[in-house]
């Protein structure tokens, strides 16, 4: 008896310290319905008050008690309990609460994600495939612009590789000034510096649409400064793109066609003008393809996810047709632009995404990266011989000629355009030519140490080579040895960055993240073949290189570097179940423009069941892009009625210091929100921020200045002049801005009837306003009216002014039934305002002369036009008008594997306003496109309709 109590006593003991035994438990926490890792969720041991939370990938590591129990808790999914048992790896699927899953951000902070409406700075989730196949949008950044409130796109025409780098603002900034993420790594910018268009003019910025769409799960837009957390370029906020990752084999591809319907103002409705080139009565014709396949790989739950884009976009062609000028919107032939619309693109590429758990899934290995191509077509402004027409002018020293000035005529490229006076003009569109190759690779290792620090070390790369070539166009200074086909050059951007993360979740709530990042940066400059930029004339009667867009010269060559080297630290504290506090601290030493350190405080109180305020405050630094400071070249342009040569010089040139432009020096910036997340019920969402922005020093390109200009100083006047140029521009520290506005969302998701009802209602909006409070003029040039005009001038501070409109408005209703969906969207883009060139200007706006100073022409100083009917001069500004765009679309669900899509975008076929001032029509097009609008956001193509299918396999 004695013996069997001590035996049963042993065994108790025995029980009682293994089940005390601490055992490393790892696993991988799942979406039951879709098969995706969930990041962020709750895994806490319920018998004492430790826990942890998972990584993006899903993954987790925690030390738990051989006889204990865990729960997995997140917000939008059921609990799960678990018993340890002595189990190592337990890995779970959640199952999704309710209709409408609570979306997990990534974005904006390290402490594992948080409910988009539980953040203390507002982040948008929007849905790739969701928001992209019920619309003929066929790119990411168009996309972007019809469902985020103040991200903003506008589609240029005519501006050279403005035309196919499509860059966008957050909050009415600069392009440059919002940072992107892939998988929040860093992604490079482009070597593309913006020179035309009324959008993001002297910024580079990063090219969404070199990204796959067929790769990204969502978008994450962190409308906030984010400079302490991310790095110095992240004043406006951070758009962060989830790739694709599965581990379930399945193929999905998604096709699409689309293609524009105008029969107001494409030319091919009105071709028996014999003016303008032509395309079809549908235009614009577009076809995309998307693949997607993921699989699993390894033993762990890894999983390998490879994409691919290809996009294949027609021209399209558009003038207004209307010629009688009695008519309210009549207007002359355009004989600067004869061929004015959208260029052609092809584009295509491929990414992957990999993640390879390894050592039972608490270490993994992963890389993400790909491969875009792009190449382009559009036409330049027109060249015309004789200038027969009244309004054209004739530019002999552009054509090649013979013998006597004689033309050399060059069929398939010269065309005879009939003229009122019956002689025929000889005339040419030359074509600029893009080709573009992108290309990134991410790799990086993340782990656990002992002691419970999630680890994360990775290195990006990425680099962006942009070249320009000319077609169907003269080296007119070659006569009849020019070819017609010309490589211009071009430019590209490396960068490489660098990183480790330590992060921990530490007692009571808080979470510390701790940190380095190195980063290297190279730009370049190629210069184009000789006879692209060469004049060959002795006596410079002939114009300089290739018509349409001169190639880079071996002045403009460049080969330039820095690096940057950060450290920082961000903690989130949930101080109790209802406050949540945030800081970040960024230090920050760059090798050519020394130190700055940036600081953030952030928080979210839950006031009430379902509403939570928020706010933060905030400061941002961005040193000058490689490509501001040495970006180079000569350009041909046409202002107030005149072509001109025009150079921008790097800002180390002799002529930028000859000028008085100062050294580049760091945009700075102050950046404050509040707002509030409000969800009443469980179907409904509603977020209102406020916001407020302040740059000091933001870098722009200047006005112009003109070499005829006897009062310039003289060493200016003879660099000038001995370029053989007729203006030049430089980047410059030349505004301080401030921005305010408003952004909300409200999103409504009902399903019922066992879910075969279902109705969507979204409505965003943004409200902003931009002050300009200083133009910062060097003394240089502050010593006259037409000298700080010309620095700075008002048609160029409304182009800042306009980088978002006042008001836009996005209201998206989706209802379906069983396999039959309809919906409608309409899109208001309030007014803005621009100005034109100028046919003359006005110093008597200060009192310096009379008004209608013909040496202001083209200036864009108090920009004038002479009104028809008796040449009284009036400001020549442009009223792009408030309009509101309908799309209409449905979509039938054959089976799980095969939907089909139709609709059409803008189905009432609504325009801009047309930029000309009422009564001076026959000064119409002098706006910065040379085409009837300026860019806008709401687009001049007019009607796109629409067909795309999704298929799984």
């Amino acid at each position: 008896m004695i013996l069997k109590n001590l035996f049963l006593l042993t065994g108790i003991l025995l029980c009682n310290y293994v089940s005390g035994q601490n055992l490393p438990v790892t696993g991988k926490v799942t979406n039951a319905a879709t098969g995706q890792p969930l990041g962020g969720v709750t895994v806490r041991i319920r018998s004492a008050d430790k826990g942890t939370l998972t990584n993006n990938d899903g993954t987790y590591r925690l030390e738990v008690p051989s006889g204990g129990s865990l729960e997995f808790t997140a917000v939008g999914f059921n609990t799960v309990s678990a018993n340890v048992s002595g189990r190592t790896e337990i890995n779970i699927q959640l199952t999704p609460a309710a209709t409408e899953l609570s979306q997990i951000v990534l974005v904006g902070t390290r402490a594992g994600g948080r409910a988009k409406t539980e953040t203390p700075v507002p982040v948008d989730v929007i849905s790739v495939q969701q928001a992209g196949l019920p619309s003929a949008k066929m790119e990411l950044t168009s996309l972007l612009n019809a469902v985020a409130p103040s991200f903003n796109y506008n589609k240029q025409s005519g501006s050279d590789g403005a035309d196919q780098i499509e860059l966008a603002t957050l909050r009415g900034l600069g392009p440059d000034q919002t940072l992107v993420l892939i998988n929040g790594k860093r992604r490079h910018q482009t070597a593309f510096v913006s020179v035309f268009g009324t959008r993001g003019r002297g910024n580079s910025g990063t090219d969404l649409n070199a990204i796959p769409a067929s790769a990204i799960d969502r978008v994450e837009i962190l409308r906030d400064g984010a400079s302490a957390q991310y790095g110095s370029d992240a004043i406006a906020g951070v758009i962060n793109i989830i790739l694709k990752t599965s581990t379930v084999k399945q193929l999905t591809v998604d096709a699409g066609y689309a293609a524009y319907y105008d029969p107001k103002y494409n030319t091919w409705f009105k071709r028996d003008l014999r003016q303008y080139t032509t395309g079809h009565a549908l235009d614009g014709n577009t076809a995309t393809l998307g693949v997607s396949y993921g699989a699993p790989i390894g033993k762990h739950g890894g999983s390998l996810t490879v994409s691919g884009n290809f996009l294949r976009q027609g021209k399209t062609f558009r003038q207004v047709l209307d010629t009688n000028l009695n008519n309210t919107n009549g207007l002359p032939i355009n004989t600067g632009r004869r061929a004015h619309g959208d260029g052609s693109v092809t584009s295509g590429g491929g990414m992957f995404n990999l993640r390879l758990p390894f050592d039972q899934g608490v270490s993994s290995f992963y890389a993400f990266g790909g491969y875009n191509y792009k190449s382009s077509d559009a036409y330049a402004y027109t060249r015309t011989f004789h200038g027969f027409n009244p309004l054209s002018s004739g530019h002999t020293d552009r054509f090649p000629t013979g013998p006597g000035g004689s033309l050399l005529f060059y069929p398939g490229i010269m065309e005879s355009i009939p003229t009122p006076g019956g002689a025929a003009d000889t005339i040419f569109n030359p074509h600029i030519q893009t080709h573009i190759q992108d290309m990134s690779l991410t790799t990086g290792v993340k782990s656990v140490t002992d002691s419970d620090w999630e680890w994360d070390f990775s290195n990006t790369v990425g680099k962006n080579n942009f070249r320009f070539f000319g077609d169907k166009t003269f080296n007119a200074s070659l006569g009849s040895n020019t070819p017609t086909h010309f490589e211009d050059g071009g430019f590209s951007f490396l960068q490489n960055t660098t990183s480790l993360t330590f992060s921990k979740h530490l007692l009571h709530g808080l979470n510390l993240a701790i940190g380095g990042e190195y980063r290297y940066e190279q730009y370049r400059i190629y210069a184009g073949e000789e006879a692209s930029y060469t004049n060959y004339d002795p006596t410079f009667n002939k114009a300089t290189g290739a018509q349409g867009f001169p190639g880079y010269r071996p002045t403009d060559v460049v080969k330039a570097d820095r690096s940057n080297i950060a450290a920082f630290a961000d903690a989130e504290w949930d101080v109790n179940e209802k406050f949540l506090l945030g800081g970040a601290v960024r230090l920050e030493n760059y090798n050519d423009f020394g130190f700055t350190s940036n600081y953030k405080l952030a928080a979210r109180y839950k006031a009430a069941r379902g509403f939570n305020i928020r706010g933060s405050v905030s400061t941002g630094y961005r040193a000058p892009s490689l490509q501001q400071i040495n970006y180079s070249s000569q350009f041909t342009n046409v202002q107030g009625g005149r072509i001109t040569e025009v150079k921008i010089a790097p800002n180390n040139s002799p002529i930028t210091k000859a000028a008085g432009i100062p050294e580049l020096k760091q945009e700075k910036s102050l950046n404050a929100s509040l707002g509030f997340s409000l969800k009443p019920i469980a179907t409904l969402t509603i977020t209102v921020d406020g916001y407020l922005v302040k740059v000091k020093d933001r870098i722009v390109l200047s006005g112009q200045f003109n070499a005829s200009d006897a009062t310039l100083d003289k060493e200016f006047q003879d660099a000038l002049k001995a370029l053989h140029i007729d203006n030049a521009q430089f980047f410059a520290n030349a505004v301080n801005t401030t921005n305010y506005g408003l952004d909300l969302v409200v999103d409504y998701n009902k399903r019922w009837m066992q879910k075969d009802h279902r109705l969507r209602i979204l409505f965003t909006g943004n409200i902003q306003h931009m002050n300009i409070d200083k133009i910062n003029v060097p003394d240089k040039l502050n010593d006259s009216y037409l000298h700080r005009g010309e620095f700075f001038s008002e048609r160029e501070q409304h182009f800042v002014l306009a980088s978002a409109p006042p008001v836009k408005l996005n209201f998206n209703i989706e209802y379906g039934i069983k396999k039959v969906s309809v919906g409608a969207r309409v899109t208001y883009f309030g007014k803005i305002v621009l100005l034109g060139y100028g046919f003359a200007g006005d110093p008597a706006k200060e009192g310096t002369g009379l008004p209608g100073d013909p040496n202001l022409a083209g200036t864009g100083i108090s920009p004038l036009v002479a009104l028809d009917k008796d040449g009284t001069l009036v400001s020549e500004q442009f009223n792009y008008n408030g309009k509101a765009v309908t799309d209409l679309y449905a979509s039938y669900r054959f089976s799980d594997r095969f939907t089909w899509f139709l609709g059409a975008d803008n189905i009432f076929n609504v325009h801009p306003d047309l930029g000309y001032v009422p009564g001076a029509k026959l000064s119409a097009y002098d706006g910065e496109t040379g085409g009837p609008w300026d860019a806008v956001q709401m687009g001049f193509n007019g009607t796109r309709l629409f067909t795309k299918i999704a298929m799984k396999f």
